[in-house]
């Protein structure tokens, strides 16, 4: 039996506006659209993308899956997320090495900060 990770699925008020941003901020591309479904990928024939479909609800809780995002410069690359749209969160972390942020609709993502040498 074999397993290919295709995508996450992100449930969205406006998928169409919250997959422009992810697009914009990770520099992928699109690879479908629809009222209810944006999806997008790193490169059009590059697995695993991000599915973001349409929901009424609003985001209400502290989400139990998010990414981690491993930049070459935590600081630069916090500074233009939060640019682009996102804002610092607060989710009980404390004092750590990574930077918990959140998107548009209040996903939460960390920024990590540099891998260790080793």
């Amino acid at each position: 039996m074999s397993l290919e990770w295709e995508q996450v699925i992100v449930h969205s008020v406006d998928p169409a506006a919250l997959g422009q941003w992810w697009a914009e901020a990770l520099g992928w591309v699109v690879v479908f659209r629809s009222e209810d479904e944006f999806e997008i990928r790193p490169a059009p024939d590059r697995m695993p993308g991000l599915d973001f479909v349409r929901v009424e609800e609003q985001h209400k809780a502290k989400s139990r899956l998010h990414l981690d995002f491993r930049p070459d410069d935590q600081e630069a690359e916090v500074a233009r997320l939060v640019a682009h749209g996102a804002r610092r969160v607060d989710i009980g972390q404390g004092e750590q090495s990574w930077v918990v942020l959140a998107d548009p609709e209040d996903n939460e993502f960390c920024v990590l900060g540099q891998r260790k040498a080793g």
